[in-house]
């Protein structure tokens, strides 16, 4: 590999994220454009020319390029700007002060995914500066939206300006986090997502006075209902990412422990395996992976204390695998409360948002890439592909044949709770994990 100065990186790397995090790109409403400017300026300061682009006033991403050689086809190292609201009064530290505490920098953003920005930043930019001659274009992207549904950012990039972001891999978000099982270290790679099917419920009832209660209450009906889907565990459904997941994860562990982590892709034996898996931390993200989810998250009803509406409303957050469509996911929320059908209904269900899940295969020439650096720089740890619960932006480009991976390597210590969360912090020595290994992975697979 290339000589970089690992120690210099890190804090260069160290400085772009400080700086990205004092941008306070909360969406809404994004505000993305001054950061996306920012960038820019640093690029174009060492002879690179960016493209800023402002889809809508005061949204804004920035893509850059360094061609290659031309043998292979372009690596797009991909973040996103903006970030989930953070309440100050309920962090330790400034969400956007960028403080450094105890060796950590803290701050919203510097887990999701101001980091990656800061990393792609450092290792694009010594790449032009060591002057390699790479076989593909290498391409940054850091865009807008993504925390809002990507509208602004890379949804509007790939119907708009395709050309600025097509390439053959996609590195991104959603993955390289490591967590350790039986004594065992193991990173994940995103391989996969689910779709989004965000489902309306509407309890219809009698209205009246609430002085006088009477059994035809929608909020009853429907509390009934929210109560049923957000208890009952869905059918086990075993993807491709998910099935290799946990064969790579058994393969890895210790006999005994291993035989009760393959016990969860049987739907006879799963929930026994996850209560006892629960102690490991990971029983409730593993039956995320393998189940379609419905998770209770808004509710309406009466504008008064002492009414009783006519309708009540919920509304649901669902999620479906890989193979899974709306479709399927109506008839297993149907069967859990029951309904037949008829137009008597006291129960109606709606969608009012879906996508289909992506999955991208898990065995590549970029993968071997991420192996081979992991095996330098954490011995001994395991590499698992990983399907995300989630979202992120890969989504998009995964029904274009492009192979999208989630993998910004974090270390053991990182505490991705607060991912979403109060007081989000990433340990400086973790950084320079993540600039080592991206580094690595970046000229082994461009080359």
């Amino acid at each position: 590999m290339s000589a970089l100065d690992i120690d210099k990186a890190t804090q260069e790397a160290l400085a772009y994220l400080q700086r990205l995090v004092r941008f306070d790109t909360t969406n809404p409403p994004g505000n993305e454009l001054p950061c996306a400017k920012w960038i820019a300026e640093v690029f174009e300061k060492e002879g690179i020319r960016p493209t800023v682009l402002e889809p809508a006033p005061g949204r804004g991403s920035v893509v850059a390029r360094i061609p290659g050689k031309g043998g292979k086809r372009p690596l797009l190292l991909l973040s996103h700007l903006d970030v989930v609201p953070a309440a100050a009064d309920d962090w330790e530290h400034d969400p956007f002060g960028a403080e450094i505490v105890d060796g950590e920098v803290w701050g919203r953003g510097t887990l999701d995914t101001k980091n990656l920005t800061a990393t792609w930043m450092v290792l694009f930019l010594s790449v032009k500066r060591l002057g390699l001659s790479l076989d593909r274009d290498l391409i940054f992207a850091a865009t807008a939206d993504e925390e809002m549904g990507g509208t602004w950012g890379v949804e509007w990039l790939l119907e708009n300006r395709p050309e600025l972001v097509d390439g053959e891999y996609v590195l991104n978000e959603g993955g390289g986090m490591a967590f350790e099982l039986g004594g065992r270290t193991f990173f994940t790679y995103q391989t996969a997502e689910k779709g989004i099917c965000w489902v309306k419920l509407t309890a219809h009832g009698t209205a009246g006075h609430a002085s006088i209660p009477h059994a035809d209450n929608p909020v009853v009906h429907l509390a009934e209902a929210v109560h049923k889907l957000g208890t009952s565990r869905l059918p086990v459904h075993v993807s491709e990412s998910f099935r290799l997941f946990i064969e790579r994860l058994a393969a890895g562990l210790p006999e005994e422990l291993g035989k009760v982590v393959r016990m969860v892709l049987d739907e006879e034996t799963a929930e026994t395996a996850l209560a006892a898996l629960k102690d490991e931390g990971q029983a409730d993200r593993l039956r995320a992976m393998s189940r379609n989810t419905a998770s209770p998250t808004r509710l309406e009803a009466s504008d008064k204390v002492n009414v009783i509406p006519q309708k009540a409303v919920a509304e649901v957050d669902c999620r479906i695998l890989p193979g899974q469509t709306p479709e399927d996911l109506m008839r297993e929320l149907r069967e859990v409360l029951g309904l037949e059908g008829t137009p008597d209904e006291k129960i109606q269900l709606e969608f009012t948002r879906t996508s289909l899940a992506t999955e991208s295969p898990p065995d590549t020439e970029l993968s071997r890439a991420i192996e081979r650096a992991l095996a330098r720089h954490a011995p001994g740890a395991g590499l698992v592909p990983y399907l995300v619960p989630g979202g992120t932006d890969s989504r998009f480009f995964r029904p274009r044949g492009v192979v999208a991976y989630g993998f910004s390597p974090t270390l053991p210590e990182v505490d991705v709770r607060t991912v979403h969360g109060k007081n989000e912090r990433l340990p400086i020595r973790s950084l320079e994990f993540s600039v080592k290994v991206l580094w690595d992975v970046i000229l082994d697979v461009a080359r």
